[in-house]
């Protein structure tokens, strides 16, 4: 099993920026990729970013060059991931999951809520 903790949400003024973080413990030693989706009410849940073990990343168009996932690190059992949101804009308002793939099985993280407004 994998758990993940999520932090960083909040409330944030169109231009600004956030970061998330997500922590992934229990039998991390195996997942393969780490990101987040996001969600706004009345759409379907989107890939934002992914990071994978080898090092490459993914990214949803919309975010590109403004969002930036950070590799997953390792510290004994913990994997870690962030991600840094820049030049938010109101379409980025959403519940944010982080996720963790370990084998064929999606780990999913509470949730975040990401509010862009002035």
């Amino acid at each position: 099993q994998v758990q993940l903790e999520e932090s960083g949400g909040g409330l944030v003024q169109p231009g600004g920026s956030l970061r998330l973080s997500c922590v992934a413990t229990g039998s991390t030693a195996t997942i393969s990729a780490m990101g987040w989706y996001r969600q706004a009410p009345g759409k379907e849940r989107e890939l934002v970013a992914a990071g994978y073990s080898d090092g490459s990343t993914n990214y949803a168009d919309s975010v590109k060059g403004r969002f930036t996932i950070s590799p997953i690190s390792i510290d004994s059992a913990k994997k870690t991931v962030f991600l840094q949101m820049n030049s938010l804009t109101y379409e980025d308002t959403a519940v944010y999951y982080c996720y963790a793939d370990r084998g064929r099985r999606k780990y999913w993280g509470q949730g975040t809520q990401v509010t862009v407004s002035s």
